[in-house]
């Protein structure tokens, strides 16, 4: 990148991509909220979620399994909660 401009430019791209992986991913978890016995918070598998942060950071060395698995931890969040209310919302 040669000027702040385009260094924000291209870092937009990389979050509306984001974004919308993101969402695809919430749509998967509240498939999945739907399939677990125990939904919801409750239902977390801290196992799953460190082999989650684990296979990422060897994807994305840099960033390492300890800072992924914060950025996930939001993410799973954020999911879980959409998740319920999805789900209360049908009910």
């Amino acid at each position: 990148m040669t000027t702040l401009t385009s260094a924000r430019a291209a870092i937009d791209e990389i979050d509306a991509a984001l974004a919308t992986l993101l969402e695809r991913r919430a749509a998967l978890a509240e498939a999945v909220q739907r399939l677990k016995p125990v939904r919801g918070f409750a239902g977390r598998d801290p196992e799953r979620e460190r082999q989650i942060a684990e296979g990422m950071a060897a994807q994305a060395p840099a960033l390492g399994a300890e800072r992924l698995a914060r950025i996930m931890n939001v993410v799973i969040e954020a999911g879980l909660e959409l998740a319920e209310e999805r789900i209360r919302a049908r009910s």
